[in-house]
This record gives C-alpha cells, sequence and structure tokens, in this order.
C-alpha cells in the first residue's frame, strides 16, 4: 500500500500535543506555571514540588524514568501533559545508566567518545517516544550564562544548563523555548518593579522560539495569561503556519 500522504496536517492547535523547553534562573516560578497545564503529571527527578498540589512519580534514576514513560505509552491514564522537572537531571541519570551498563567510570572510559554517543542516542531515544505521544511534554531546566566571543568582542549568552550535545537535541525538538526572565519597570510612584516575564523569540543574549507563530515576543510568566495569549492567536488565524525553528545553539 502506498505510504506517501496525499493530503497536508494542519498544524497542532493544542498547546497539550507540544513539546516545551522551559528554562530560567533557580525559583523563579517554573514548576509552578508548568503544574497549571492540562492534566499534568510530573516526572520528579529533583525535590521541588513540597509546595504544590500535583500529581507526580519520584524519579531517582533512569530506570525510573524508563518505567513511568512505558505506562505512560500505554494510554492507560487521564494525563494529557507530562512534566520532567529538570530534564537536566534526568540526562545525569540517564549517563550514570550507561556508566553502569557498560561497567565504566567515566564516559570517556569508552574508546572513541563510544560513551557520549551511547548517552545522547539513549536521552534523545526516550525523549524522542515522549514526544511522539498524543500528551504534552513540559521540559524544565535551569539556565546559566555563558560567555560567546566573537570577532568584534565578547558577550554574555543564556543558556539552558544541559550538556551541549543534550542542549542542542532539546532545543531542535522543542515545539517552544521559553526563557524565565526577570524585567525591571518603573511603578506609578518612580520605585522599581520586577515583572516576571517569558522569552519567546531568539536573541543573541539568551536561547527562546515559537515554533508556532502564535506567542509575543514577551508576555508575563503566568499560565493562564499563556493560554490566553496562545489560543488569541489561534483564533484569529486558525490555519497560522509554524514558523521557523528556534535559532540554532551556539
Amino acid at each position: 500500500m502506498p505510504i506517501l500522504p496525499t493530503t497536508k496536517t494542519p498544524p497542532k492547535a493544542s498547546l497539550s500535543d507540544l513539546t516545551v523547553l522551559l528554562y530560567g534562573k533557580t525559583k523563579i516560578g517554573k514548576t509552578d506555571f508548568s503544574s497549571r497545564a492540562e492534566s499534568a503529571l510530573f516526572l520528579a527527578t529533583e525535590p521541588g514540588l513540597n509546595s504544590l498540589s500535583a500529581y507526580q512519580v519520584s524519579i531517582q534514576c533512569w530506570e525510573d524514568l524508563l518505567a513511568a514513560c512505558a505506562e505512560i505509552a500505554e494510554g492507560k491514564h487521564p494525563f494529557k501533559t507530562i512534566i520532567i522537572d529538570t530534564v537536566d537531571n534526568a540526562y545525569r541519570f540517564c549517563t550514570e545508566y550507561i556508566l553502569r551498563k557498560f561497567k565504566v567510570d567515566h564516559e570517556a572510559d569508552l574508546a572513541y567518545g563510544k560513551g557520549y554517543a551511547l548517552i545522547n542516542n539513549e536521552f534523545q531515544r526516550v525523549l524522542t517516544k515522549l514526544a511522539f505521544l498524543p500528551h504534552g511534554l513540559y521540559l524544565i531546566s535551569h539556565a546559566k550564562e555563558v560567555e560567546v566571543e566573537t570577532r568584534t568582542g565578547k558577550y554574555t549568552r543564556i543558556i539552558p544548563t544541559l550538556p551541549d550535545k543534550a542542549r542542542k537535541m532539546v532545543l531542535g525538538m522543542a515545539d517552544m523555548v521559553l526563557f524565565c526572565d526577570l524585567e525591571l519597570q518603573n511603578g506609578a510612584n518612580g520605585e522599581s518593579l520586577v515583572r516576571r516575564v517569558i522569552r519567546t523569540k531568539p536573541s543573541v543574549y539568551f536561547e527562546a522560539g515559537d515554533r508556532t507563530g502564535r506567542l509575543p515576543e514577551t508576555l508575563d510568566l503566568d499560565y493562564a495569561r499563556f493560554v490566553e495569549a496562545f489560543h488569541a492567536a489561534t483564533a484569529a488565524n486558525p490555519e497560522t503556519k509554524p514558523a521557523a525553528k528556534p535559532a540554532a545553539a551556539k
């Protein structure tokens, strides 16, 4: 039977169909934001949900994550959004799993870069399977500053704290890369106010991107506002085409 398509697939119009990378400073509100996603389930790789009422599975090793993913894939549950908090720790568990499997102490102990390849392939395999399931996938990461040197000088860029290859992998699969930031504003009486925001468009100073093309450049770090902005754009133009993929990692 022919396998090539005869019609185009429409853009996904639901947040519960998308893969989102959410990153920013510690305690800025990433977990609280994600907890408000539709029918959310946390795969918690680190403590941080103590102040929230949330469905969660404690993930303490890669085998725990594999077991949870297998049950999620069966589909016999009510969850519509899967949240890995944090994906940084998930990658560390993946690394430890491969090292145990091959009985080595460090990735470099396997010849010709084989250790790094095995880890990244396993990590990508599992995240890709999760991303293809009919659920939203939120990946939470912390942020770090790196110095970028160009021919004209140096500048500081903020990126997720994942190792380089894993970071590029996640950036490539994410429909949205949302940078949680603080924005200083002047109040009515001249006082300084701090606004928690999400950056959604690429910049030389941070990694961000919105492949759906539905979000404004900056919005409040508030899940209700986020959903409102996404659906307002969808309602205004149901045929919204996906924008270019988030800026390539450097």
